[in-house]
């Protein structure tokens, strides 16, 4: 994937999966996807992190802005009602073939400060910037998640939700890596 292609957030994302030895496919974004005769939004990247059973990974890019990661405070981890009800069909598609398939919120927080504490955390530099990477499994997204605008339809996780649901990506890919 030629980062000019997409934004920096899945860029980014691309070059740490390619680190990590992770296979992975970018999807098309520019069309939804036939299934039982439904549209279906497409996800960003088809993963297979250390086995055969496919991952969906939707990309949320996200900044941060805040001094310290500890405590996981301050990250806006909103999206929309469409994603989560996409990302949880193509997780049943998938669970058809392979039921340990999967999908994900991968959301991509780039640091504005160039000297946050990351409280460990994995840090990833790409092109002039850092991140931080979290994954939120979108079953448990929707479990958690609450109403953040009507008019456009999204939804977030409150601080506490986060902090219990989402696991930094490189413990969500451990067995690859």
């Amino acid at each position: 994937m030629k980062p000019e292609q997409t934004n920096h957030y899945e860029a980014a994302f691309a070059l740490w999966l390619r680190e990590r030895g992770i296979p992975y496919a970018p999807i098309q974004q520019a069309r939804r996807w036939e299934a039982d005769g439904e549209g279906i939004k497409s996800f960003d990247f088809l993963l297979w992190p250390g086995s055969p059973h496919p991952v969906a990974a939707e990309v949320k890019g996200r900044t941060f802005a805040g001094a310290s990661l500890a405590g996981l405070r301050g990250l806006d981890c909103w999206t929309t009602a469409e994603d989560i009800e996409a990302l949880l069909r193509w997780q049943e598609i998938f669970q058809q073939d392979r039921p340990q398939g999967r999908a994900v919120f991968v959301f991509a927080f780039q640091l504005k400060q160039a000297d946050v504490d990351a409280d460990g955390l994995d840090l990833f530099d790409y092109d002039g910037r850092r991140y931080v990477f979290f994954a939120v499994e979108a079953d448990q997204y929707r479990q958690y998640s609450k109403r953040r605008s009507p008019r456009w339809q999204t939804v977030t996780l409150g601080a506490e939700d986060f902090r219990k649901i989402a696991t930094p990506l490189e413990r969500f890919v451990e067995p690859a890596i």
